[in-house]
């Protein structure tokens, strides 16, 4: 998910005084110096940014504190703090030179345009100009320098692109079907760990989050499989079956895979991303949106192929019956004794034909729903809110599943017929044709109720858990 973010202005407070070199840096140092020792350390720097509205987050906060110490005794003198700031000063002078491209020495909402276009970043102007209305502080649709230093003050980015991600941020939404184009970390965030931070952030949500909508999940893939015309298995009987078939703990059978998958499939499709972009970045050493799109759906397409023993696994635990397996592993050996190898590759095909529809529609639509909101409800502020980004990656996600339904169901099937005792081993055109000869259109949209009804919970949970793993893992 992307969000234009503007949590790092710096208040106008923050700024007073004369605008002159060694003054403007007293002011700020006194701000920070909360005991008047003439030092600050790494608590009182978090601190008075806090109070000056500038909360960076640990990681940005330690960023700044460790460039600054120079002599690495653990405390920020003047001197220190006053080159530190001078130094970043350049880096932004470059920054903001490399934006304003007609040398004006005021950036304009076209300049900007320009800027992410040429790094493969495609906005409007209007959203360019809420870019502008968060730094803007005199109102006059440019930005000068002046502005644009007391914006990035405390930024501890270092170039134009690290700015722009500063512009663009990314929020984990797992719903147990995720095929979403995987993040995209900085040299900076691989160097200092934060990669692995928000990826295992991510991972601990996720299975939350599916271990709190497991009944539901579990619910849709029985009304895939025993669902029909003559089985008119609905949301409340379904329950009903599965509870007095094994109790309250069978709503969760399949679950453990489920999440075990987790790890190693974000940590492949992380690690195929970056492959796939560097076979497919162009001469100038940029990458468009399209090679993007097409990196992290191949990424996707890797991930799936390299866990879909796991998926077979999931779908035959979840349709099991009681005591029919031990286990995930019993499971295991258990299709392979019976049916081979070739058994936990079973669905397979429909299951990476979905991934461009579902991840080509959840892309789209999410940024369609987010610009739209930004043009026409967006007042003075570049930043949609949580709540809007939340409601566009839901609907997204919801799309996205509408239109690769069909094919998710076909694959349940094919990975579960060999358990539904009587039933022929279709292949995927034969089983498109049996279910809508038998059920018709509506035959490819069983369970989809349970798995709507899944997504706004899996959503909430995700979220929140995400951004509580973020504070304790200290990312910014």
């Amino acid at each position: 998910m992307f969000q234009l973010l503007r949590g790092f202005a710096l208040p106008a407070a923050a700024c007073d005084g004369s605008r002159d070199g060694d003054s403007r840096y007293a002011n700020l140092f006194r701000k920070l110096d909360l005991n008047d020792d003439g030092r600050v350390d790494i608590a009182e720097l978090q601190t008075g940014l806090r109070a000056m509205g500038i909360p960076l987050g640990k990681e940005a906060e330690e960023k700044i504190f460790k460039a600054g110490d120079t002599n690495q005794d653990g405390q920020l003198d003047f001197e220190e703090f006053m080159q530190y700031l001078k130094d970043h000063e350049k880096k932004m002078k470059l920054a903001f030179k490399s934006l304003d491209k007609n040398n004006d020495g005021k950036i304009e909402a076209s300049e900007v345009v320009q800027s992410l276009k040429i790094l493969g970043i495609s906005i409007s102007e209007k959203q360019a100009e809420k870019i502008l209305q968060s730094i803007d502080a005199d109102g006059t649709m440019t930005v000068d320098w002046n502005e644009w230093r007391d914006h990035f003050m405390f930024n501890p980015a270092t170039d134009i692109e690290e700015i722009i991600r500063y512009w663009k941020h990314s929020t984990v939404l797992d719903i147990g079907d995720s095929l979403t184009v995987p993040d995209e970390f900085t040299e900076e965030e691989k160097k200092t760990g934060q990669w692995w931070r928000q990826l295992l952030a991510g991972g601990v949500a996720g299975a939350v989050s599916r271990t709190g909508t497991a009944p539901l999940d579990r619910l849709k893939v029985m009304m895939q499989v025993h669902g029909s015309k003559s089985n008119k298995m609905n949301i409340a009987s379904g329950f009903k079956q599965m509870l007095k078939e094994g109790g309250v703990r069978s709503l969760w059978r399949g679950n453990g895979v489920n999440v075990v998958k987790i790890a190693p499939e974000t940590a492949i499709k992380f690690w195929a991303y970056e492959q796939y972009k560097k076979i497919l970045t162009k001469d100038d050493g940029k990458l468009g949106t399209v090679e993007r799109f097409v990196s992290g759906s191949l990424a996707g397409a890797t991930a799936q192929t390299s866990i879909y023993p796991m998926e077979v696994l999931k779908t035959r635990l979840a349709v099991g019956k009681t005591g029919q397996y031990s286990g995930m592993f019993d499971c295991a050996k258990k299709i392979l004794k019976r049916e081979g190898v070739k058994a936990f590759y079973k669905g397979y095909i429909p299951n990476i034909l979905g991934i461009i529809p579902y991840a080509g529609i959840d892309l789209a639509v999410y940024e369609l729903l987010k610009s739209t909101w930004l043009e026409h409800y967006a007042s003075s502020s570049a930043n949609p809110g949580v709540f809007v980004l939340l409601g566009c990656g839901t609907v997204s996600s919801t799309c996205g599943q509408l239109a690769s339904y069909p094919l998710a169901l076909i694959r349940t099937r094919m990975q579960a017929q060999a358990s539904v005792e009587g039933a022929p081993q279709l292949n995927m055109v034969g089983l498109f044709q049996r279910i809508i000869a038998n059920e018709g259109i509506r035959g490819l949209y069983r369970g989809i109720a349970p798995n709507f009804m899944k997504v706004l919970p899996a959503v909430s949970i995700s979220y929140v858990v995400y951004e509580k793993m973020k504070q304790n893992l200290g990312i910014a």
